[in-house]
């Protein structure tokens, strides 16, 4: 057996004494008129877990004693009781008594509070201020004749949408009458006229037993009546739960009776039950009971068993087809007439077929069918338009000299690449190479001696054009002028025109190196005290300049001659000329790096200028 929390246990137990309060109001009021000399009331105890401690007795103003009950020695813990009895009308005194004097206050020991209430009409006469009424608790109450229930208005015709079953009093308000049909759209037998579903008369239901515990109800049972009709006894014998079908029409509730023996009486809170038609259910009640319904309680539903729409069944509705299905009332297009293989990769395929009837034997196999060709499938049973290919042999090595895009069949013929110049008239051509890469270098003509004036670096083969250097003076207005000299040196010299002497100057562009031959200079040498700078293209003759200016304003190369790199004290303005006069380079700096060779270099800051030999060797 399981045990259930307490709070679980209070929200049954409240749900139920809310059943049985229900049941005993509309008792009283169908029972009033059966009780021809008063009224009927319904006395209702919910004990605590110690009934047999409560009683209680309906007193008269003169003390006559007209009802009583318990003390309850033989029910349940907690099971409700009621009592309806037919007193006459006037002035009564309501006794409930506790053995014990601790009242119905279960709780304070651990159980749940009892209550009690008297019920008359509909209304509650007598409830109890506090569950801890010590020994005994008093109550008045007056009884009258139940009051007429107010009208209610509306359409009594139940032939109209608008009919109220509550209604005592017409109206005339019965407008729109019922045109019983399928209303839902979606149905076969859709009504548009219809405003009301014809409801089906009768209908099977199921009748759901449960345990909690899984050990059956141990004797317990429950007694199913529809109307007059008594339906049957239902028990469940054993394990969690079983079932049982029976028919119930829908003209009148089902009624179910849970009957406890007294074997069950503790495990009879483990049961459940619930009756249902395939999409409706009347009745519901959940296992776990905190106290079972007494066998005097019924518990009503509503059979419900449906309209009379009928769902849509989709099938070939043509008899006229092969897949004719006469159980369908809906067409879904699935009708077939032709039978037969329905698939394109079958040999048996028949494009008229609308029915697969499984004679698809024999996939397609597309292929090449000539037994010559390079691709021949011995497999394929349907030739491939196109696809056979033709035998070509040949080199199949796409890294050989012979290589054939155009061969399927390697003929052993292939020819390994030898990389090289195969250009006959390059200066590098290789008569064993096969495949060119690139490398061939064209014939160049020319001087090939660095030292010639006419030296080309790009020449490879010398074709003896070479011209030697020969250092003089060029200028053939000079004293001096060496015809076969091709490379001036700046040892040109003419006369001056001075007054002291016979003085001689060596031209550098504009600026010349005058040498002073006196009694200090004996002969033509380069001596600090017999040469001066003289700016005689600018200014003519104006007298001798001090050559050491030039040093101070650092337009003076060196070193010079040079391995390569050539310095000045400060940023100039130089041009560069190779041996024969041609510009080679123009900048503004204070640092050039040459090649090999002979240079002119013409120099230039703040309006002097001078030009001089440059070796770098």
């Amino acid at each position: 057996m399981v045990v259930f929390n307490l709070q679980y246990n209070n929200m049954k137990k409240i749900a139920y004494i809310y059943i049985v309060l229900f049941f005993a109001m509309i008792v009283s009021c169908v029972a009033n008129a059966q009780c021809p000399n008063g009224t009927y009331v319904n006395i209702i105890i919910n004990p605590d877990q110690y009934p047999e401690e409560t009683s209680w007795a309906i007193i008269t103003p003169l003390e006559d004693t007209i009802a009583t009950g318990g003390p309850y020695v033989d029910i349940v813990d907690y099971q409700p009781q009621v009592v309806q009895i037919c007193i006459p009308n006037g002035d009564y005194l309501f006794n409930i008594a506790d053995q014990y004097g601790d009242g119905m206050a279960g709780s304070i020991w651990g159980g749940q509070d009892g209550s009690y209430y008297i019920v008359h009409c509909g209304d509650t006469l007598v409830s109890p201020d506090s569950a801890d009424f010590g020994y005994a608790a008093f109550h008045g109450f007056t009884l009258e004749d139940c009051a007429p229930p107010p009208p209610v208005y509306g359409c009594m015709n139940d032939s109209f949408l608008e009919f109220l079953p509550e209604a005592t009093v017409d109206t005339g308000m019965c407008f729109t009458p019922k045109l019983f049909g399928c209303t839902d759209s979606l149905a076969f037998n859709y009504d548009s006229m219809a405003n009301i579903d014809e409801s089906i008369d009768s209908c099977m239901h199921t009748l759901e037993l449960t345990d909690l515990a899984g050990n059956g109800w141990a004797g317990s049972y429950l007694n199913v009546y529809q109307g007059d009709n008594f339906i049957g006894q239902f028990t469940l014998e054993e394990g969690f739960d079983t079932t049982f079908t029976f028919e119930l029409s829908i003209s009148e509730p089902v009624r179910v009776q849970f009957n406890i023996t007294q074997q069950s009486d503790f495990t009879a809170v483990q049961c459940g039950y619930s009756i249902y038609s395939e999409e409706y259910v009347a009745i519901d009640i959940e296992g776990g009971f905190v106290n079972p319904i007494p066998p005097f309680v019924y518990i009503f539903g509503e059979p419900n068993c449906g309209n009379n729409c009928i769902d849509r069944t989709y099938g070939c509705i043509d008899s006229t087809a092969l897949n004719y299905n006469d159980s369908v009332n809906t067409d879904d297009g699935s009708c077939y007439y032709i039978a037969g293989c329905m698939n394109p990769s079958y040999i048996e395929y028949n494009e008229e077929a609308d029915f697969d009837d499984g004679s698809c034997l024999t996939p397609i196999v597309l292929g090449c069918m000539d037994s010559t060709a390079l691709n021949y499938n011995p497999e394929a049973n349907v030739e491939l338009e196109g696809s056979c290919i033709e035998v070509v042999e040949g080199c199949m090595d796409d890294g050989a000299f012979n290589y054939n895009p155009n061969a399927n069949v390697d003929d052993g013929s292939c020819i390994p690449l030898i990389f090289g110049c195969i250009d006959p008239t390059a200066f590098n051509y290789c008569d064993t190479c096969n495949t060119d890469n690139g490398s061939c270098i064209d014939v160049v003509n020319g001087c090939m001696d660095s030292l010639a004036l006419n030296y080309d670096p790009l020449a490879n083969v010398d074709n003896g054009s070479c011209i030697l250097p020969l250092a003089g003076c060029t200028d053939i207005t000079a004293v001096n002028y060496n015809v076969d000299a091709n490379i001036p040196d700046s040892s040109c010299y003419y006369e001056s025109g001075c007054a002291a002497s016979v003085p001689y100057y060596i031209p550098n562009s504009c600026f010349e190196w005058v040498i002073q031959v006196d009694q200090y200079c004996c002969d033509n040498t380069w001596d600090n005290t017999c040469y001066e700078l003289y700016n005689y293209c600018e200014e003519g003759w104006s007298g001798p300049t001090d050559v050491t200016m030039f040093e101070r304003l650092g337009v003076l190369p060196y070193p010079n001659p040079s391995t390569g790199v050539v310095n000045f004290v400060s940023k100039v303005d130089l041009q560069v000329y190779n041996i024969i006069g041609k510009l080679i380079l123009e900048d503004k700096t204070n640092r050039i790096k040459l090649n090999k060779g002979i240079y002119l270099i013409k120099i230039s800051k703040e309006n002097l200028t001078i030009t001089t030999k440059l070796i770098i060797e």
